[in-house]
């Protein structure tokens, strides 16, 4: 069987890893035109189910760089209130977690793969077998199409046309501030990843990272992925961005009654550093009839970053596909069974984490609060209420 797989990003990568160690034939195409063309500068939380997958897909030496260059991700959490007032403080979970380089991840990720880049995938055409189609205007065949290629998926927009995403009517704005130059930064900020939960109708949420990293290009500023950082993110639902905005400026204006810790740090972040983004979320589709083209990750069931779990259910598809391929038979009838049930949980999960996060009422911030301060005070019931909670 010739499996091509759209899509060079985590999910589509883990999943040729998969692939090539159940001694599948695997083509993976990457519209960027090289393995250093995708810059991200964000870590990213791989959590024990995600980190299950990439032991088992990867070969050995890429599994052991994966944890020479990842951190510590599970330092426990807190709730704070704007003023930096604990509401709830979660210990740290005895599984492990990992805080990974989105730069470092992908070249693990790449080590190994032949990898065909500049190809931007334009359509596909089935008959005995499936012929694709590139926009530099070659064409490659295939028994089996996996659509890997994230929120704006082509490949999803001609086999399942109905799907898709749409925005969710919240607006983040994130930035990040180097540690190894500030360090005046609260050490309750960098001990954990906290959520603030201010009165108004909007979050903010920070996570330290501890700086590890590895890049094939040491001497190039864009792959700065080895200085600790603290990554901050602010997000509300009447928050509109448009060409020519200042966003720091823009959230010191709506954090100007927050804590002075808060206030600094967003005014200390380099400019080029901060980013924004319309949050948007898959919307919801009744289960489709299986065929020889299938999807995975954000192709198929993107969600908000609120849960931060939408890379860790792109490796379990990566995973659960690359065990039906190899175990052959209905492969792609029994993939899509279990995925649609665990991708679109996740998905309607975490846009409710959205919701809650930045567009609550004053009443509901006030009743949320109380309940944090009443798990925080019976530890009994904390572990009910935040059993797996970084899963």
């Amino acid at each position: 069987m010739r499996i091509a797989v759209i899509g060079g990003g985590i999910g589509g990568l883990c999943l040729a890893h998969g692939l090539r160690k159940a001694g599948v034939d695997v083509a993976v195409y990457e519209r960027d035109r090289s393995r250093t063309d995708r810059l991200q500068g964000y870590r990213v939380h791989i959590n024990p189910h995600g980190a299950a997958a990439l032991r088992e897909c990867l070969p050995a030496a890429n599994w052991e760089r994966f944890e020479r260059s990842a951190g510590s991700g599970g330092n426990g959490f807190g709730f704070l209130t704007e003023q930096l007032k604990p509401l709830l403080l979660l210990d740290p979970e005895a599984e492990q977690h990992y805080s990974a380089s989105r730069i470092t991840l992908r070249q693990v990720l790449l080590d190994g793969l032949d990898v065909r880049f500049g190809k931007r995938f334009e359509r596909y055409e089935q008959g005995d077998d499936i012929t694709l189609h590139f926009e530099d205007g070659t064409t490659a065949s295939c028994d089996l199409l996996v659509g890997a290629d994230g929120i704006r998926s082509r490949v999803r927009k001609q086999y399942l046309p109905h799907a898709g995403t749409e925005e969710v009517g919240v607006t983040a704005i994130a930035g990040k501030l180097f540690l190894d130059e500030n360090a005046w930064v609260p050490s309750e900020l960098v001990v954990r990843a906290n959520s603030i939960i201010p009165t108004g109708r909007a979050g903010m949420f920070l996570a330290a990272h501890d700086g590890l990293g590895v890049t094939d290009h040491p001497d190039d500023p864009l792959f700065d992925n080895v200085r600790p950082y603290l990554m901050w993110a602010y997000a509300a639902a009447d928050m509109t961005v448009h060409d020519g905005l200042d966003l720091q400026r823009e959230v010191l204006g709506r954090i100007s009654r927050w804590s002075p810790e808060l206030q600094r740090i967003v005014a200390a972040s380099p400019v080029e550093t901060i980013s924004e983004w319309r949050i948007r979320s898959s919307r919801a589709i009744d289960r489709w009839q299986p065929t020889n083209v299938t999807l995975l990750g954000d192709a198929i069931h993107a969600m908000t970053p609120m849960r931060g779990v939408g890379a860790n259910i792109a490796l379990r598809d990566a995973q659960l596909l690359a065990r039906c391929i190899a175990e052959g038979g209905d492969a792609i009838a029994r993939y899509e069974q279990e995925m649609y049930d665990y991708g679109f949980a996740a998905v309607r999960d975490s846009l409710r984490a959205a919701k809650q996060f930045a567009d609550g009422s004053p009443v509901v911030r006030t009743i949320f609060k109380t309940v944090l301060r009443t798990a925080s005070a019976v530890p009994a019931l904390k572990r009910a209420m935040f059993a797996g909670q970084g899963d």
